[in-house]
């Protein structure tokens, strides 16, 4: 193993607030008003405009449009409505410590996540950032992984590992022969996960790196 992909949101970043209260926003633009921030949880993990489809019968347009009414909050104030999981900059310290290369797969739109790593200071400790594309090319975790894998050509996918929260990590990282540690504390079923194929659940990001030394 010579090489760490982590999730964002669910697994570095608690972001549920800034996305629920973006995707009420998004809703409520098209008349529909949802004050249970706690019900668009559903939203935090999978492509934006698959779960407006998913869970408000959205077209693909109406989906698409959500999305960009969805950014018009997320981008000025949403974005910044999350914190740090303790642990994360002393788990991503050791990492490099020990020689492995750090990198984010992540759903997220790639300047999104770049602008949250560099709020939090730990932008620098990344050696490689990927994430959703605006036009829709990339998307999917299976998408995010891939592009990264191009990315990093001189490591093949069992030199890699993806760290996540959600069944949608678990399948993405299967969907490239990766291996996928699977976080307890974001917002999947970690008993869930396991039972999909993660090769651990992780409780604290303290206890990160010395599982990961396990998968070699």
């Amino acid at each position: 193993m010579k090489a760490v992909l982590f999730d964002l949101d669910g697994t570095l970043v608690d972001s549920s607030e800034g996305i629920t209260k973006s995707v009420s926003y998004a809703l409520s633009h098209f008349g529909i008003h949802e004050p249970d921030l706690e019900k668009l949880k559903v939203f935090i993990g999978p492509p934006l405009a698959a779960s407006f489809e998913k869970y408000y019968g959205f077209s693909r347009e109406q989906g698409l449009s959500a999305v960009s009414v969805y950014r018009e909050r997320y981008n000025v104030t949403g974005i910044y409505e999350c914190s740090l999981y303790p642990g994360v900059e002393s788990c991503l310290c050791t990492l490099r410590e020990r020689g492995y290369r750090i990198g984010m797969a992540s759903s997220k739109p790639e300047e999104s996540c770049r602008r949250i790593l560099a709020h939090f200071g730990i932008l620098s400790l990344f050696d490689e950032v990927t994430g959703a594309t605006m036009d829709g090319r990339i998307g999917t975790k299976e998408e995010v992984l891939r592009e990264m894998m191009g990315r990093w050509p001189d490591l093949s996918c069992d030199q890699m590992c993806l760290v996540g929260d959600t069944m949608f990590d678990v399948e993405g990282a299967a969907l490239v022969n990766m291996a996928c540690v699977a976080v307890s504390f974001g917002f999947g079923d970690a008993e869930e996960m396991k039972r999909a194929g993660a090769a651990f659940v992780c409780d604290d990001m303290g206890a990160l790196p010395d599982l990961i030394e396990e998968l070699l």
